[in-house]
């Protein structure tokens, strides 16, 4: 199964040039069967990285630009009435799909937002109480702006814990900015991704990453670290449970990815900060990442 996981690196590698990190990044959030929150400024690659990734892995994708006048039933689907049989007809809304992408999922409101909990975390909808479930593999990448406040509606707590990990595309350097204008005349357009992987591989490949072996010492490691952050001072809200099992299921993705059977301690010190950060709330106006870089540098290693 290696060999399929080089040759998705490599086919999102063909549209996206030079973010590397941010493709490996991606994929253990997808392998570990959760989400993904992109915070970046416009213009990056977050749209084709998630477009890229679903032609990818010959799934479905669609998108939500996400606006103060967007409703739940956008997002989940409605029920219509068909007068031709005379009966009610549910139209499915876009999260039927494998890869959805959230576009600046924080101008949405609060009623909107919630929207996506129980698909996030249940991979199934309510509508008019009738329960239906989203394909498989059901794959979340929310993006938001972080420099622009005005109209937007901040995640609760709640929603934040549902993304396994958050990162940050970045601006190219300066090479790879050259790099990506000298080839727009030979570059592969997202349409012209041919699929390397099928949808059923996707879900072998989380199957394995969920057997890879996490010693004891390394699950008490992630525990601890955790804990530190509820017991930090700096910190006003730490991280919940469920924060611990991301960091746990990431840290088997990724020691997947690298090519081990194994984890060790560099794997959950490379992840925490991606992994944690969105899920607490600093006091005294302190950057969240910074607050775990610190606690990563106190918690004893194994």
């Amino acid at each position: 199964m290696r060999e399929r996981v080089d040759r998705l690196t490599q086919n999102l590698s063909r549209t996206i040039v030079g973010k590397a990190e941010s493709i490996q990044l991606v994929l253990v959030a997808l392998f570990s069967g959760g989400h993904a929150l992109l915070e970046d400024v416009p213009g990056v690659g977050k749209t084709l990285l998630a477009k890229s990734l679903a032609r990818s892995i010959a799934g479905e994708f669609k998108r939500i630009q996400c606006t103060p006048d967007l409703l739940p039933s956008d997002i989940t689907g409605t029920n219509i009435w068909n007068p031709s049989s005379g009966e009610f007809q549910f139209l499915p809304g876009p999260v039927f799909a494998n890869v959805l992408l959230a576009d600046e999922i924080n101008r949405a409101t609060p009623r909107t937002q919630s929207a996506l909990l129980e698909v996030m975390e249940e991979r199934q909808i309510t509508v008019d109480g009738v329960t239906r479930t989203v394909p498989t593999p059901f794959f979340v990448i929310a993006t938001q702006n972080p420099i622009e406040y005005q109209g937007t509606f901040p995640l609760p707590e709640a929603q934040m814990d549902r993304f396994t990990l958050s990162l940050s595309v970045g601006y190219p350097t300066q090479d790879e900015e050259l790099q990506m204008l000298q080839g727009l005349a030979h570059k592969i357009a997202v349409e012209e991704l041919q699929p390397c992987i099928e949808l059923s591989e996707v879900l072998e490949l989380s199957r394995l990453c969920s057997q890879i072996k996490v010693e004891h010492s390394l699950q008490q490691y992630i525990i601890n670290l955790v804990r530190a952050t509820r017991d930090s001072e700096e910190i006003t809200l730490g991280v919940s449970p469920r924060g611990a099992v991301a960091l746990y299921r990431a840290t088997q993705a990724f020691a997947f990815l690298e090519g081990r059977d194994y984890a060790i301690p560099d794997d959950v010190k490379y992840l925490a900060p991606h992994v944690l950060s969105h899920r607490l709330i600093p006091a005294g106006g302190r950057r969240p990442k910074n607050l775990i870089e610190q606690l990563l540098r106190q918690v004893p290693i194994p």
